[in-house]
């Protein structure tokens, strides 16, 4: 087992990765040094894949216990950020990562602007004051490569009207259409930690993908951070299922101009080209309103917060009250437009 730390040369002090500036920082006397020039203690390192699940804070020697999936977690003792670097290495070894832009302060100030935002939210909800908890996490992904190729038959109709003279007449045109298409995707992000809810890691997109960086374990320092429990190609059926909508679209683009398309064959081969394993960064927050937890996440360098906010039934009711008053005055006044006087 080996935890990795980083300790600042000049005050012994725990360095962590500085959202800001982008350094190794340390924040009790101010020195930075630049990650890109910092040798990876991983480089040419192998360890065991074993699931242990205690290590020791190299600060202070307390017993840091995590669950089987942390990579990178901070001390609860003493506030210094680890690294465990045998989970980190062989076929757990993240190809690239997007370091975050936001720091905490910066999310939480986010995150209640984003609440005060809300047009159907509890005013209580609105104040933001219940926040449990704001966790930086490094999510597992997959960045998918997918080549496409698709065959479509289908029979189309072109349907005209005209008058002529007394009679009205329909012309239909009948037309076989076919289609051979390519469609290639690259950095298709499937989330691949099982705490994570799909949905919510879906939401977060889009991720600043020139951002990525070859990955280097300073940039979890201070974070948490998740190895994958699902690897590429059992991922890979969700993969094709998210891209299902936009072929399905595309198709029909090629297509238009016809009264109605009926479609006689539909063949889709989806390969995959690559995959790499990368770590995306989120903020994840829990609030604690009305004595129930909601959670949000928060894109660590977009900013974008998702989830599910509780919904006010008094503004709802006066939300429909207002359209239904604003709908019935219009009324009125057309009515009365019109001659049929006020009611």
């Amino acid at each position: 087992m080996r935890v990795i730390e980083y300790k600042c040369p000049n005050c012994g002090s725990g360095m962590v990765f500085d959202s800001k500036t982008g350094m190794l920082a340390c924040h009790s006397c101010g020195k930075e040094d630049n990650i890109e020039n910092i040798p990876d203690p991983l480089t040419g390192s192998t360890f065991s894949e074993d699931e242990a699940k205690e290590y020791q804070c190299a600060s202070c020697g307390a017993a840091i216990v995590t669950e089987a999936e942390t990579t990178a977690t901070i001390c609860s003792f003493c506030g210094s950020g680890v690294v465990l670097g045998d989970r980190l290495t062989g076929k757990l070894a993240p190809a690239q990562v997007i370091p975050f832009s936001i720091g905490k302060v910066e999310a939480e100030a986010a995150f209640r602007k984003w609440c005060r935002n809300g047009l159907l939210t509890p005013s209580g909800f609105m104040t933001a004051d219940r926040i449990k908890s704001m966790t930086g996490i490094y999510v597992p992904f997959w960045l998918y490569e997918l080549n496409n190729r698709i065959e479509v038959s289908a029979h189309a109709t072109r349907v005209r009207t005209y008058t002529q003279g007394d009679y009205h007449y329909t012309e239909t045109q009948h037309f076989e259409v076919y289609r051979d298409i390519v469609l290639n995707y690259t950095k298709l992000p499937i989330d691949a930690s099982e705490k994570m809810n799909d949905e919510l890691m879906d939401k977060l997109e889009p991720f600043p993908y020139d951002q990525l960086k070859s990955f280097k374990t300073p940039y979890l320092a201070g974070f948490n951070a998740e190895k994958y429990n699902y690897d590429d190609q059992q991922l890979f059926p969700r993969a094709k299922d998210k891209i299902r909508d936009y072929m399905e679209a595309y198709i029909r683009s090629t297509m238009e101009g016809y009264t109605t398309v009926t479609y006689a064959n539909k063949q889709i081969d989806t390969k995959l080209q690559r995959a790499d394993y990368v770590l995306l960064p989120v903020w994840m927050v829990h609030y604690d309103y009305n004595k129930l937890d909601h959670a949000f996440a928060m894109n660590g360098q977009t900013g974008k917060v998702v989830g599910k906010p509780p919904i006010s039934k008094a503004k709802v009711a006066g939300w429909f009250t207002g359209i239904f008053s604003v709908s019935f005055l219009s009324l009125k006044l057309i009515s009365w437009a019109m001659g049929g006087g006020l009611w």
